[in-house]
């Protein structure tokens, strides 16, 4: 098991002149004082447009920021939208690697299909589109970060003649694949291209467990054709987190901030009627709130009338919500289904700097230490349980290389090119 961070770079309004400032610098100073305490991950979002929810629009940047100030964490992208129209491969893998170089190998890379209409519209991106999309960029970008020279690539979406990318990664061949899933299709959809699964979805431990037994299976099937040139068989989810002694004080402090979180997710991806640069979306939550459910106690009779489905969703944002002999039971619980991370959503909502850092060292403190002692044991096991079913799966994947071998550009060719785009502009 390993415990992760989750950075959305939420700032409700209303909002002052400092306001994202404030966050992205309070978030630093929680990563920094997680790598003391021994966690494993920082998982950055990316997403554009998208007010109160996420102002996390420059996730390299971010975490650039944070490998400067850490050690040992490793700075994971949770994900980088790759549609070429938002982030065209090349910059895409140039940003990896430099990355990849500056924190000693500690990045991974997770990608996605990109988010809303409100995001990809903007970048002319067609919704029906996106997934084709995000296979043809993974397959370039992979490629890109290992091929010396890149072989170039013309396909339906991307162009690009052979070039050597520059710089490569440290992680040879690339830092490890993860995919962002949000139902038990996509999870199946991530074994079968032999990377991590980032789950977003709020399921109990009995739903986690019906998930990764699908997820592992399809890792060791003829299935799994690895998107890139490494299998990354992990299995992550995502929760919103608070931990204090007294129980109602975890409550106080956390369950605005992860209800805060669902409608404000909801009203991107659902209810929400949006204008840009007037919405108020935690005016709308203060009036609203109790309508959707999302009340700090819930009356019986609201529960009762409640959708069941629903109303587990609510409650499985309260799981990592509570004192450190609960949340131990919780990641038992998770452990034993074969979750590999769990991922803690700490700045969500208002919760208060103060507040999760206390979480953090007490977390670290009453409940980490159990799990880092068998987890040589789990990691080996593990390992060789899935050493054969990666080496067959590695000898299916067949990337669309070529011979450039005679490819030569001269410096007659290259101000020719030069002069060629002068006059176009």
């Amino acid at each position: 098991m390993r415990f992760g961070l989750f950075y959305h770079h939420q700032v409700p309004k209303p909002w002052t002149e400092d306001s994202e400032e404030r966050v992205l610098k309070e978030s630093l100073e929680q990563i920094e004082l997680a790598d003391r305490l021994g966690y494993d991950y920082v998982w950055e979002t990316e997403h554009h447009f998208m007010e109160e929810y996420s102002h996390s629009a420059a996730p390299e940047v971010f975490l650039a920021a944070a490998a400067a100030r850490t050690k040992n964490i490793r700075l994971a992208h949770g994900i980088v939208s790759i549609p070429p129209n938002v982030n065209h491969p090349v910059r895409v893998a140039e940003r990896l690697a430099t990355l990849d170089l500056i924190s000693g190998g500690r990045v991974d890379f997770g990608s996605g299909q990109g988010s809303t209409q409100l995001e990809v519209g903007a970048f002319d991106v067609e919704r029906d589109k996106k997934r084709e999309q995000w296979r043809e960029a993974i397959d370039v970008i992979t490629r890109m970060l290992t091929e010396v020279p890149f072989t170039g690539h013309k396909g339906q979406w991307i162009n690009v003649p052979p070039r050597n990318v520059v710089p490569k990664p440290k992680q040879k061949p690339h830092p490890p694949l993860w995919v962002a899933c949000s139902s038990p299709e996509t999870v199946e959809y991530a074994a079968r291209n032999g990377m991590g699964a980032l789950s977003f979805a709020f399921v109990s431990p009995e739903e986690a467990k019906e998930r990764v037994e699908t997820y592992y299976d399809l890792i060791a099937s003829e299935e799994c054709v690895p998107a890139g040139y490494a299998v990354n068989p992990n299995f992550a989810l995502v929760m919103p987190f608070m931990c204090h002694e007294d129980e109602e004080t975890a409550l106080d402090r956390g369950v605005h901030g992860a209800h805060f979180f669902a409608y404000s997710f909801l009203h991107y991806w659902m209810h929400g009627a949006h204008r840009p640069g007037a919405t108020d979306i935690a005016k709308d939550f203060a009036e609203n709130r109790d309508a959707f459910g999302f009340s700090r106690h819930l009356p019986p009779e609201t529960r009762a009338d409640m959708d069941p489905d629903l109303l587990a969703r609510i409650d499985n944002l309260r799981k990592a919500i509570g004192t450190p002999d609960q949340l131990r039971e919780l990641v038992r619980s998770y452990e034993e289904v074969g979750v590999d991370q769990i991922i803690f959503q700490v700045q969500i909502g208002a919760n208060k700097h103060e507040h999760i850092c206390e979480s953090l060292e007490l977390f670290a403190r009453e409940v980490m230490p159990e799990f880092a002692e068998r987890r040589e044991e789990l990691d080996a096991a593990k390992a060789a349980r899935l050493e054969v079913p990666i080496k067959d799966a590695l000898s299916r994947h067949q990337p669309a290389t070529v011979d450039v071998s005679h490819v030569v550009i001269s410096a007659e060719q290259a101000e020719m090119l030069e002069n060629t785009d002068d006059e176009d502009d």
